[in-house]
């Protein structure tokens, strides 16, 4: 690895000060699991690294009337085993558990899951990518490897994000807190997401000195009904092709209120707002997901060798919707 200076605050505001202090030139290392890859190929180069595993404010499920606020460093394990995330916010807890692996989920964090980078191997592998500063994108052209790349919002850069949590915790209307040189900012978990079209550098909001503390889940879809589904080549540690996410509250047969994401499909996380308006007030039945999953992929545009999730995508949604007719075919 290249050498740096390694930090490891007690708390959230030495953190802060310490992000301050070295800004560009700092490293967040939360669980670690992406930032060792970066560093060990020696792509990332940080003069600073600031291990907050030592931030006891940044940890645990805490419960309210209002919902339950997780911090950042909570590992996935934790989440996946809460009581109260497994009984009340189950979406969030299935997603979480089909994160890479049991090893990988002990020592992984809901803050590192959300906040983690792409994974196109062009860029990982310090390819002079759009992503990585220069102007072109390899996987988008005539021989490149694409297969696990974007088909909706491509501009430029077709990597995607790889985040399982990413699309539950948009589907449960959570809040991110982040702090900022300018004091706490909370916004709306799809609005931490950005893509290329915004950033080209980053998947997230997060600058030089900002850091995501904890992430706030509210009362208001405890309880409703939760569909998820992860699509993956390997059924242990592999990333998404694509995954879904959907809570809804259905009164009779008839959906009252539906939030719906998908992951995978773009550089973030897609809330489907306008399959969310189109099927509020239909029954929810497989002849209304046909309907949404249909609109889903409108405007959707393959690669040369991603094709296959225009369809995969399509379906997801008509089961996060309509429900699964018959066995899964992929778990």
């Amino acid at each position: 690895m290249p050498a740096f200076e390694l930090f490891q605050p007690s708390s959230i505001s030495d953190a802060q000060k310490l992000l301050e202090q070295y800004r560009e030139d700092a490293w967040v290392v939360a669980g670690g699991l992406d930032s060792f890859d970066w560093l060990k190929d020696r792509i990332k180069r940080p003069k600073a690294l600031v291990d907050l595993s030592g931030i006891a404010e940044m940890k645990g499920v805490r419960t309210s009337s209002e919902g339950v606020e997780i911090g950042a460093m909570t590992t996935l394990t934790e989440v996946v085993r809460h009581p109260v995330v497994r009984e009340k916010y189950g979406l969030l807890a299935e997603a979480a558990e089909l994160a890479a692996s049991p090893q990988i989920r002990n020592q992984g964090t809901i803050g590192g899951n959300v906040s983690q980078d792409a994974r196109c191997w062009y860029y990982r592998a310090g390819w002079p990518c759009y992503r990585a500063g220069g102007n072109v994108c390899y996987a988008d052209t005539p021989t490149g490897r694409n297969r696990e790349h974007a088909i909706l919002h491509a501009e430029r850069c077709v990597a995607v994000n790889p985040s399982d949590s990413a699309p539950a915790l948009i589907a449960l209307d959570a809040r991110f807190v982040l702090r900022t040189p300018k004091g706490e900012r909370i916004i709306d978990a799809e609005d931490y997401f950005i893509g290329p079209d915004v950033d080209i550098t980053r998947l997230h909001i997060l600058k030089p000195g900002d850091l995501l503390t904890s992430i706030r889940i509210p009362s208001t879809w405890a309880g409703a009904q939760f569909y998820f589904e992860k699509v993956r080549d390997r059924n242990v540690w592999d990333f998404a092709l694509l995954n879904v996410a959907s809570a809804m509250q259905v009164s009779g047969n008839a959906i009252e209120r539906i939030r719906l994401a998908v992951n995978g499909a773009a550089a973030r996380p897609l809330r489907l707002r306008a399959v969310e308006d189109a099927a509020r007030g239909k029954p929810a039945t497989s002849a209304t997901g046909e309907m949404a999953g249909k609109l889903a992929v409108q405007g959707a545009v393959a690669l040369q060798f991603n094709a296959y999730k225009i369809p995969l995508m399509r379906n997801l949604v008509k089961r996060a919707i309509g429900g699964v007719e018959e066995a899964k075919w992929v778990s």
